[in-house]
């Protein structure tokens, strides 16, 4: 899913083609798209844009007459610039937004349409988006362990919460917890005073880091790679490979559709976390440290659930 910095840089590159410009229309491939009613999205056509914003992860297109267009990217979803009148493609094809110098396509691959659009007027509509999380790169070091402190969470759940912090998701929480040296699932009420303060610089430094990286990743062109996964992460996507600060192969906790990547031997003092699905399967000889994992025949770094259902004992 884009985060706060992928839509920061989509922000920065769609204002430059469109601030100022007209829409002329806009066209519906697949109307599921469109989750709002009221107003009716012909209303927009016809009108400039007059600023673009973020919210947490929401793409906001401010027209005239206090309309405004929320592009929610979800995980799939993606924007690309073409020239006036371009077709969608088929199959990935959601929406096309015609400027009067060329079009915003929406597309979003797989079969789970979750990318959604949004049209509503006026500030108070707009702020229905609003969750509440704090803009980390906005806030001091206070406002960040308020944050912290409004309910007790895992830290990667915390910072993935967008009731509490604004903008971050599942790739750049692994990379800010690797950098903080901190257990994913240390619990925010645990943290001391020295650790908070750890978080929350590399909190920061990661989102600023990122942010001008893909800046200067794109230059004047339009982003067309977008992906949670970058050369240069430390450890998100990266099981099983080294950790670039001390070599020990980068773990994983699978859950649901996602997985949080971490390093055992710099976040979690050698201990390697359970994963639900594959702790369930091996059992006792579920690996507990990093030793046992480098050294225990059931289980190697990189070992996909299948491949250990392969090699553990029944």
């Amino acid at each position: 899913m884009p985060e706060l910095p992928d839509v920061v840089v989509y922000i920065e590159a769609i204002q430059e083609r469109v601030l100022g410009k007209r829409l002329v229309g806009i066209r519906l491939r697949s109307p599921f798209v469109l989750r709002s009613v009221q107003p009716a999205i012909s209303s927009a056509h016809g009108r400039r844009v007059v600023g673009l914003r973020r919210i947490g992860k929401r793409i906001v297109l401010e027209l005239e007459g206090d309309l405004f267009l929320v592009i929610h990217l979800m995980i799939a979803g993606r924007l690309h610039w073409k020239d006036s009148g371009a077709k969608l493609p088929g199959r990935i094809g959601l929406a096309v937004f015609d400027f009067e110098n060329g079009a915003l396509l929406l597309t979003e691959a797989g079969s789970k349409k979750r990318a959604s659009l949004h049209l509503v007027a006026g500030a108070a509509a707009l702020g229905a988006f609003e969750r509440g999380g704090t803009e980390t790169l906005d806030a001091d070091l206070a406002a960040f362990r308020a944050a912290l402190a409004r309910e007790s969470h895992t830290l990667k759940r915390a910072l993935t919460d967008p009731r509490l912090f604004s903008g971050i998701g599942n790739a750049y929480s692994d990379e800010i917890l690797h950098r903080a040296r901190l257990s994913p699932l240390r619990l925010t009420s645990k943290l001391d005073d020295v650790e908070t303060q750890r978080l929350f610089e590399a909190t920061t430094s990661v989102l600023r880091e990122w942010t001008d990286r893909l800046r200067a990743a794109r230059g004047g062109a339009f982003p067309e790679k977008v992906t949670a996964f970058r050369d240069g992460m430390a450890v998100h996507g990266r099981f099983g490979e080294p950790c670039p600060v001390c070599g020990t192969a980068v773990q994983r906790i699978v859950y649901a559709d996602n997985e949080c990547n971490y390093c055992p031997r710099c976040q979690t003092e050698g201990r390697v976390l359970a994963d639900r699905a594959l702790s369930r399967l091996l059992k006792d000889d579920w690996p507990r440290t990093i030793e046992a994992l480098e050294e225990g025949p059931g289980f190697t770094p990189g070992t996909s659930i299948r491949s250990a259902r392969r090699t553990s004992p029944r």
